[in-house]
C-alpha cells in the first residue's frame, strides 16, 4: 500500500513542513528507515538520526526545534508516539483484512450462516448452527464447534480452536494456537483415590474488543459463562480457568495462571507468571508485579502488590531489603553473642 505524506498527516491530524506529495509505503525505526519510509521521533535521545535518516518523512512533536537541515518531510503531531500507533494499527489491520472469499477445502456446517466480507482460509471448519457476522476472518485450520457466535470484524487465527456455544464479540482477535471453551479442571475424589471428571455444561463468553494471545486458554464454566469483559487483552500461554472473570480493559502478561471462580477487576494489570487461587476478587485497577502469587481477595482499588504472598509493593520491598541482608545481620548477632559473657548456671 502507498500513500502520499499529506493522506498521512490526515490520518495523524498533522501538518506537513516539507513535500507533501511524496510517497510513504511502509514504516519504519527512524535509525534504519530508507527511501519510501515513514518513521516517528518521540524520544529526544534519537534526535540525531533526524538529520542523518534516508526515510521520506517522520513524524515529530510540534515543539522540536530543527537544529541542523532535515532531508525528511516533517508531520507535526501533538503525540508523536501516540499518531504512529495509530498508523500501525491502521497497517496491521489493512494487511489482515486484505483476505477475502472461500478457500477448498473448507467446512460451513448445517444451519450456520456467516456476513458479508468474510474469509474462510484452506482446511478450516465451522460447525452447525453457527452465526458469524461481517467481515469475519476465519484462517486455515481454525476450528470453530457447534452454536457458536461471533460478532462483526472479528479474526480467528490459523489453528485457534472455539469449543461448543461460544460467544464472542465484535472486533475480537483470537490468536493462532488459543483455545477458547474447553472443559475446566473439575474432577470430584472418589473414595478409592481416584477421580471423576464433573461435566462441564458452561460456556465462554468475550465480549467486544477483547484479544487471546497465542496459546492462550480459556476453559468454559462448570454452569453459567467465563466472562472476558470489553476491551481485555489476553497475552499468550495464559490459562483463565472455569467462572473466571475477567473486567474491562484488564491487561494480563505471559504464563499468568487464574484458577477457578476468580474475579479480576476492571482496568487491572496482572504482570507475567501471576498466579491468583481459586474463589478470590481483584479490586477495579489493582496491578499485580511479575511472579507475585495472589492468596486472597484484594478489596480496595488502585493497590500495587508485589512477592508472594503477594502484599504492598513498598513493604515488600522494605522487605526484600531486610532479606537481603540477612547473611550480614546473622553474622553480627553470632559476633555480638560471642562477645556477651556465658548465662551463669542455676
Amino acid at each position: 500500500m502507498q500513500f502520499t505524506v499529506g493522506q498521512i498527516a490526515q490520518v495523524v491530524g498533522g501538518t506537513v513542513e516539507g513535500n507533501a506529495s511524496a510517497a510513504v509505503s511502509s514504516l519504519a525505526k527512524i535509525e534504519e528507515a530508507g527511501p519510501g519510509a515513514l518513521a516517528f521521533l518521540a524520544n529526544t535521545k534519537y534526535e540525531p538520526f533526524l538529520y542523518t535518516t534516508q526515510a521520506t518523512a517522520v513524524i515529530v512533536s510540534p515543539e522540536l526545534p530543527l537544529r541542523q537541515p532535515v532531508a525528511a518531510a516533517l508531520i507535526r503531531v501533538a503525540d508523536p508516539y501516540s499518531a504512529f500507533t495509530k498508523l500501525l494499527e491502521f497497517y496491521a489491520q489493512a494487511t489482515r483484512t486484505a483476505r477475502r472469499g472461500v478457500e477448498q477445502p473448507s467446512v460451513l456446517g448445517e444451519g450456520s450462516t456467516i456476513g458479508a466480507g468474510h474469509y474462510r482460509g484452506a482446511f478450516s471448519y465451522i460447525g452447525e448452527n453457527c452465526v458469524l457476522g461481517e467481515n469475519v476472518l476465519v484462517f486455515p485450520h481454525a476450528f470453530i464447534g457447534d452454536r457458536v457466535r461471533i460478532g462483526d470484524n472479528t479474526i480467528i487465527h490459523a489453528g485457534a480452536k472455539i469449543y461448543a456455544d461460544t460467544i464472542i464479540g465484535q472486533r475480537c482477535v483470537i490468536k493462532a494456537g488459543a483455545v477458547v471453551g474447553t472443559d475446566g479442571f473439575g474432577f470430584a475424589p472418589q473414595p478409592d483415590g481416584s477421580y471423576r471428571a464433573i461435566p462441564q455444561i458452561g460456556n465462554v463468553v468475550l465480549e467486544d474488543d477483547v484479544s487471546i494471545g497465542a496459546n492462550a486458554t480459556v476453559d468454559c464454566a462448570t454452569m453459567g459463562s467465563t466472562l472476558v469483559r470489553q476491551g481485555a487483552k489476553i497475552d499468550n500461554l495464559v490459562q483463565l480457568a472455569h467462572n473466571v472473570e475477567v473486567g474491562r480493559h484488564t491487561v494480563i502478561a505471559a504464563q499468568t495462571g487464574i484458577s477457578g471462580s476468580s474475579k479480576v477487576g476492571d482496568y487491572c494489570v496482572l504482570a507475567g507468571q501471576v498466579g491468583l487461587v481459586g474463589h478470590i476478587a481483584l479490586a477495579n485497577r489493582t496491578t499485580i508485579t511479575a511472579q507475585s502469587g495472589v492468596q486472597k481477595s484484594v478489596r480496595q482499588e488502585g493497590q500495587v502488590l508485589q512477592g508472594y504472598p503477594a502484599f504492598g509493593l513498598k513493604e515488600n520491598q522494605r522487605a526484600t531489603a531486610v532479606y537481603r541482608r540477612l547473611p550480614e545481620l546473622e553474622r553480627r548477632l553470632t559476633v555480638l553473642e560471642k562477645s556477651q559473657p556465658a548465662p551463669e548456671k542455676l
